[in-house]
């Protein structure tokens, strides 16, 4: 069995791949300090919740924190006996390099968001993904990162403003009734909801005038369902579009070993 881990900067989520489908999905908030017996016992005990027994015997890693990888790959080689495959290092192979500035460092939850999409939907793709960051992740025609856009994401846009006026509080992401707020949180909500479909369309036109082709816009992440409530922004909604990346990864590895 396959143990995925995708590793955000706010969640970090375990996945069990059958080779057909996933098992489960289990997540936990990002702590660097986390040991690998700590993953173990919080991954073992759910696991055993769930009624699923099964011998992990590979791993692959996606990380945006640095810090953390280290103690995944204990719990990988002290746990399940194996040497992890951690998307971004030079052991692991892509499907389709990315094509960006020759200095240039490219997360590796967008060249897993890159992998999945080309995977599931061919190339030409816009993949909107909805996290700490909200980033727009460009893939070409055959399936490679080319670029993209990175703006803050929603959460932490709602959070600097709550910090930054005292006297506005913290409120939840949703959509309102009506554009025009009669209150502080209505107004509030107002502007992060059309104000983030008004940035997610802005920044998609002008990707699709500068490529000057037609392309498939994809939505993942938590929040992607919500905004696209709001006009027609995506043209399909992956919920698991990162750790279907990594399956994609690994099996390419495999493949080309």
């Amino acid at each position: 069995m396959l143990l995925c881990i995708d590793t955000g900067n706010t969640n970090t989520v375990f996945a069990v791949w059958d080779g057909e489908k996933f098992l489960t999905m289990l997540r936990t908030a990002t702590e660097h300090q986390r040991t690998a017996d700590q993953y173990f016992v919080w991954f073992s005990t759910l696991m055993q919740h769930h009624g699923l027994d099964v011998k992990i015997d590979e791993v692959i890693i996606s990380s945006t924190v640095p810090r953390v990888v280290f103690n995944l790959r204990v719990l990988a080689d002290r746990y399940f006996n194996c040497r992890p495959l951690v998307v971004g290092k030079p052991d692991c192979l892509l499907p389709n390099p990315p094509r960006v500035d020759r200095s240039a460092q490219v997360g590796p939850d967008r060249l897993v968001n890159t992998a999945g999409a080309f995977d599931r939907h061919g190339g030409d793709l816009v993949v909107v993904d909805f996290g700490t960051a909200t980033t727009f992740d460009v893939v070409s025609k055959d399936g490679a990162y080319i670029g993209g856009v990175i703006a803050p994401g929603v959460n932490l846009s709602l959070e600097a403003l709550h910090l930054a006026a005292a006297a506005l509080p913290h409120v939840d992401i949703t959509k309102p009734e009506h554009v025009i707020g009669t209150n502080t949180v209505a107004c509030m909500q107002s502007g992060v909801f059309w104000g983030y479909v008004g940035l997610v369309r802005g920044v998609c036109d002008r990707i699709l005038e500068e490529r000057e082709r037609p392309m498939k816009i994809i939505g993942t992440g938590g929040l992607a369902p919500l905004f696209s409530q709001g006009d027609v922004l995506f043209d399909v909604i992956e919920d698991d579009l990162t750790m279907h990346g990594l399956t994609v990864i690994h099996r390419y590895n495999k493949e080309n070993q």
